[in-house]
């Protein structure tokens, strides 16, 4: 399981290499043995222990195929799909919520259901079959336990206070995955979009600025740089071998419960893909069992499959950390169809 941090890789753009132009449906060019996957960061490990690291090896010795693989936010994937969607050069992408809708909504996202998503919740997938859940997550937040060991925070009133000036840090909202759920989040905890954007206002006075990539943060708020930042836990769980001085935590209203909600990855096949074929088989290799239980075990998630019942201590450890957290269900295509509004109210109140 242990596994560095998510990190925006700055040269992401270098590691695509430039793919021949095929025809419709993705049939051109799937003798090659290789694949292209978009991905949002969280799931690779610098130092090579990460899940996808994992599963890349494993899928190419099983297949032959090797994945060429490019990081960065959720959103920002989904806006170079946009852009190349006259010469698609991804064969795969990998989003969270709601930008695997927004992906699908512009017609991004070919119709393809792998192999073991029938095992998959209704909630974790299309109906018509675009994309589907590869590994279960939620949000939360981190701070650093050794700085705050005495008095960590619990509140998003925790959030205002003095000591977090300068110390406080989340990734921007329409461009990081994890960022855009502050804001859904937000508007759930304080029952609506004026009263979660008077807050946010409110804590800029001790926000740092805007990140591109959550996986930026979690490494400042582990050496103190920042006291607090929004992570989410497949990422931050996963980062506790390798960064001790980080606690997870659930910001929650005066007086009320923690909450969260589910947060989780999921992958669609890219219209017109250039190596189509190998992006199938590849989708049907990452809902396999095998690679499923490895979700907890290597990559320190949840799995998709409801048949999969992982028992390996990071699942124990992650049920515990769940417990007594409430978990309520946005209604995705509300977010996606108001998304823009609740950006441009946060650039607003903020200032951004």
């Amino acid at each position: 399981m242990p596994r560095s941090p998510r990190v925006l890789l700055a040269s992401a753009a270098a590691l695509l290499l430039a793919l021949p132009l095929t025809a419709c449906g993705g049939t051109a060019g799937a003798g090659e043995q290789e694949l292209t996957l978009y991905s949002a960061d969280g799931l690779k490990a610098e130092d090579g222990s990460g899940f996808y690291d994992k599963v890349f090896k494993g899928f190419e010795k099983e297949t032959g195929i090797k994945v060429r693989y490019v990081e960065g936010g959720s959103g920002e994937m989904v806006q170079r799909l946009a852009r190349e969607k006259s010469n698609t050069k991804a064969d795969v992408v990998v989003t969270l919520p709601p930008f695997i809708q927004q992906a699908d909504g512009k017609g991004l996202l070919a119709a393809y259901r792998p192999q073991g998503s029938d095992k998959v919740a209704d909630g974790g997938k299309s109906p018509s079959g675009t994309w589907t859940t590869i590994a279960g997550n939620y949000l939360c937040f981190v701070y650093n336990s050794k700085e705050l060991k005495d008095a960590p925070p619990r509140t998003w009133k925790d959030l205002l206070g003095p000591r977090f000036k300068g110390k406080l840090q989340y990734s921007t909202p329409g461009v990081a995955g994890d960022g855009t759920a502050v804001l859904v989040k937000a508007v759930h905890d304080f029952g609506g979009e004026e009263a979660a954007m008077a807050y946010f206002k409110e804590l800029q006075k001790n926000n740092v600025g805007p990140s591109r990539s959550t996986g930026q943060l979690a490494p400042k708020v582990n050496k103190g740089e920042l006291l607090v930042a929004n992570g989410d836990v497949q990422m931050n769980f996963a980062n506790t071998k390798t960064m001790p001085d980080q606690g997870i935590f659930f910001p929650a209203d005066d007086g009320g419960k923690p909450t969260t909600f589910a947060l989780p990855y999921a992958a669609g096949l890219v219209k017109n893909a250039p190596h189509g074929e190998n992006a199938r088989k590849f989708l049907d290799y990452l809902l396999s069992e095998g690679v499923q239980r490895d979700v907890s075990a290597v990559g320190g998630g949840f799995a998709a499959r409801t048949d999969v019942k992982a028992t390996d201590p990071n699942a124990v450890a992650l049920a515990r950390l769940m417990r007594g957290v409430e978990v309520f269900r946005p209604d995705w295509a509300e977010v996606d169809r108001n998304l823009p509004s609740y950006v441009d109210a946060w650039k607003s109140a903020t200032g951004s």
